[in-house]
């Protein structure tokens, strides 16, 4: 009894079956780089149209600095060198183009002469209590950096027992020294400096970097209409 041979379809099945199934595992690939490839597309074309949205803008940019040579200093001014601000031109005709609120006109500030009477009394008495003056007076290159700091602690523990005696010091400002503040719109510039990059207008916000000192009260002591307060030390003459 001779054995029957199997059909050319039969033996054709297994390598159908595999076939289908690298079929399927093709495709399931192909949808998968399908799916990345239309994410990519769409964000290229989103970025497309936003550089198609600057196209007129650009266009009119660079027929009119070609021909406007005051256009063209303007725009070298503020993509070339730098500018923190604006140039005159270009900002001129955007506050034509939408009016922006301007600052409020600050009152001129009224200057007066200080009387010296005051200023001369306390040098007079650093100069009693701490050698202020004869200290800031003497040349101290010659002097070593130990000598010098040995005399700077009796400046410093005579010119500070006079602001103890006669003034009440307060730091400005109470935050710790390096933390973040704002100073809004109107604050006293006599009280706070800006210091750095100052562009623009308040607020501004930045890092404390010196809470500022302020005399709350001064108690100099009063002098005679007959003393000379220039005389901030008088000369000494041993017999």
């Amino acid at each position: 009894m001779t054995e029957q041979t199997p059909s050319i379809a039969e033996r054709l099945e297994p390598m159908q079956a595999r076939l289908k199934m690298w079929l399927r595992v093709a495709w399931d690939r192909l949808k998968v780089w399908l799916r990345i490839a239309g994410h990519w597309l769409r964000i290229a074309a989103d970025k497309t149209w936003i550089v198609l949205k600057r196209l007129p803008i650009a266009s009119y940019s660079f027929i009119r600095a070609l021909a406007d040579a005051d256009y063209a200093r303007s725009l070298t001014d503020l993509y070339v060198d730098g500018a923190s601000s604006l140039p005159s031109t270009i900002a001129t005709l955007r506050t034509t183009a939408s009016p922006q609120p301007g600052p409020l006109p600050q009152p001129a500030a009224k200057l007066s002469e200080a009387p010296p009477d005051s200023a001369l009394v306390l040098l007079g008495l650093l100069q009693k209590e701490g050698r202020f003056v004869d200290f800031l007076q003497e040349e101290i290159t010659n002097y070593s950096d130990h000598e010098i700091g040995a005399a700077a602690r009796v400046v410093h523990q005579g010119c500070q027992k006079v602001l103890k005696d006669y003034l009440s010091i307060a730091p400005v400002r109470t935050e710790a020294e390096g933390s973040r503040v704002t100073l809004e719109r109107g604050f006293d510039p006599s009280a706070v400096r800006p210091i750095g990059n100052v562009v623009g207008e308040p607020p501004f916000t930045g890092a404390l970097m010196h809470r500022g000192w302020r005399a709350t009260e001064v108690r100099l002591p009063k002098v005679s209409g007959s003393r000379d307060v220039s005389i901030l030390a008088p000369a000494e003459v041993e017999l």
